[in-house]
């Protein structure tokens, strides 16, 4: 295959650092593989002392495939791999790690749920409070950040330094680590060993990194320290495609690059040769509106093409049986392969309307990332145990839930018994005449809901019981947005309109959730079906037909993007979806969300023009 001139400059760099900027679609893995071969065949490097770095043991795969594929099929001794693996055989050596040294994530997630509970962690969804304190640990120790100077977002400060101390001490006594301690461990080594660092800098004298811009603190104080003292470090990546902030990856790594290699070449990859015209047209027009990123000024190597479609629908519901009749009929029609349609989200949450809706018509999807079942989140199970009761049913566990949701002063002492009988709750406390009637009224609650259809019932809990208000109070005790909560209601409400019976809902909550369980096991690659991916999934593929749903306001960019540094990473993200597109891309956006108006994405009106 040929090369233009931009891809053989970076192929054919001698010695020193160099950046490459590699715009979406401008073939940088085949930049990687290419100068790895012009290294060996052209200036007489020894093929075990190159190291190739990626972020995913499929890319890796990849790089390795195509490099042995230039190479007539030799398995040269080059070092392909992600970070991960190989700062662990780095460990393995100095530590005698083995494989059963490595903890999982569920192990992860185990040990962490055990510290919570042992110190009595007040949450009201275990899962998700979790999974949040096992990001932020690995926050501290990517960036690497002092514990003392970290404050937390979803726990108290001493509270998350309690369950720091405690993972690291149990990890400690097991003598395992996780993945971001192979980091950790691998930059204290070098720090504290200058031979063993010695000796890995003469094994890799070449070093090149993949994705760049996903990179953190402490893989590019490694990656530094092993590169020295050549500095012969070839780094490709695009900062307009940096969209893991949450992970530890900053843009300002890449960008700052140059100055801490003042000696650096510079190449920009400014062709794309995955997307026709008019979708890098109206990527580009996107993109430019971040101020802190490279100029790239991409271009297509294709003709234009169709021009992307932009339409808007007045309810989400709309958008989404327009989208199934249009992937159905591109499909029959015109051939295109479910697999070359992908349909990519802002976040996981927003895709359960839509694969409702998918499995409604029978229309075969894959998940990349596991949508959270909505029925699972605790105001849903709420609700679900308010009607449980109202149907006759008489668990303390469902009375446990919902007898101070909203607040109506009840002990659960007074409910010492399973099942729960209400009347000897209420000759137990006869003399407390006011607590009797609270009791009577949430029965004849019960006794109204018992009649009701699953919208009707939801409205009567948040505006007759107050269980809105309660939510208002909650959030507000504990520094939540009320709106994040009051949505999660709406949502349920929404998709309650489908159904006139509780019976006839409750069954396809059971099919939905069994499907999503059955969906979450398949492997991405090797299913049948259209693509569903969130903008993060998205990044690195590639599609024929590519949809961006909800491109709303609050949605696109997320509402939680406040500063203009995470408006500049939403517009990245937007960008990354955009650019996933091969030939065609259509951007649908809504009037209204949950009976609310609601305003076009403003990225809409930066690449279009109107």
């Amino acid at each position: 295959m040929s090369v233009d001139a931009a891809q053989k400059q970076a192929i054919e760099h001698n010695q020193g650092p160099m950046l490459v900027l590699a715009g979406p679609g401008s073939g940088k893995t085949l930049v990687i593989t290419r100068r790895t071969q012009w290294l060996i065949q052209k200036a007489g490097v020894a093929p075990g002392n190159i190291l190739v770095v990626t972020f995913t043991r499929a890319a890796a795969g990849e790089m390795r495939s195509r490099f042995d594929r230039l190479m007539d099929g030799r398995h040269l001794p080059v070092s392909f791999g992600t970070f991960h693996a190989i700062f662990f055989t780095i460990l393995k050596y100095a530590y005698k790690y083995k494989v059963e040294n490595i903890l999982s994530e569920d192990e992860k997630y185990a040990i962490l749920r055990d510290i919570i509970h042992q110190i009595d962690v007040e949450m009201d969804d275990e899962k998700d409070f979790v999974m949040d304190i096992a990001g932020e640990i690995s926050r501290v120790k990517g960036d690497m950040i002092s514990l003392e100077h970290f404050y937390p977002v979803n726990c108290a400060k001493d509270v998350f330094e309690e369950i720091y101390k405690a993972y690291a001490a149990k990890l400690g006594r097991m003598r395992r680590l996780d993945y971001d301690d192979m980091l950790v461990q691998t930059w204290q080594l070098f720090k504290k060993y200058p031979d063993i660092l010695a000796a890995w800098q003469k094994k890799y004298t070449y070093i090149l990194i993949d994705e760049f811009q996903d990179i953190n603190r402490v893989q590019y104080e490694i990656i530094r320290m092993l590169a020295m003292p050549e500095n012969n470090l070839f780094v490709v990546g695009d900062d307009d495609q940096s969209i893991y902030k949450f992970r530890g990856a900053k843009p300002e790594i890449l960008l700052g690059f140059t100055r801490d290699y003042p000696e650096a070449k510079m190449t920009v990859l400014n062709t794309n040769y995955r997307s026709t015209g008019a979708v890098v047209k109206r990527a580009e027009a996107l993109i430019k509106n971040n101020e802190h990123r490279y100029a790239k000024d991409m271009t297509a190597a294709r003709e234009m093409g169709e021009e992307v479609l932009v339409k808007a629908f007045q309810k989400p519901a709309d958008q989404y049986l327009k989208m199934i009749r249009e992937i159905v009929d591109i499909h029959e029609q015109k051939e295109v392969p479910w697999e070359e349609i992908a349909v990519i989200f802002r976040t996981n949450v927003q895709m359960s309307g839509f694969v409702e809706q998918l499995m409604v018509y029978n229309v075969p999807f894959v998940m990349k990332d596991s949508v959270p079942n909505i029925y699972q989140h605790w105001i849903a199970k709420d609700i679900f145990a308010y009607m449980n009761i109202a149907f006759g049913g008489n668990s303390r566990s469902d009375y446990l839930r919902i007898i101070n949701r909203p607040n109506r002063f009840i002990s659960r002492s007074y409910l010492d018994e399973d099942p729960v009988n209400l009347a000897n709750v209420k000759d137990y406390l006869e003399n407390r005449e006011w607590m009797v009637e609270r009791i009577e009224q949430m029965e004849y609650d019960f006794y109204m809901l018992s009649s009701m259809g699953p919208y009707p019932a939801i409205q009567y809990i948040r505006n007759s019981i107050g269980y809105d208000n309660y939510l208002k109070e909650y959030g507000a005790s504990r520094g939540i947005k009320s709106e994040d909560l009051l949505e999660v209601l709406d949502e349920l409400m929404d998709k309650s309109h489908a159904y006139k019976t509780w019976e006839e809902w409750f069954e396809a909550i059971d099919q939905y959730s069994e499907t999503l369980k059955i969906r979450s096991r398949q492997r991405f690659e090797e299913t049948e079906g259209i693509r569903l991916l969130t903008m993060h999934g998205a990044k690195g593929l590639e599609y024929d037909l590519v949809y961006i749903p909800d491109a709303n306001q609050g949605i696109a960019p997320h509402k939680k993007a406040l500063t203009e540094s995470d408006k500049e990473e939403e517009r990245r993200m937007f960008y990354v979806a955009m650019t996933r597109a091969k030939n065609n891309l259509r951007i649908y956006f809504t009037r209204e969300r949950y009976g609310k108006a609601a305003e076009m994405s403003p990225f809409i009106g930066e690449f279009l023009d109107f």
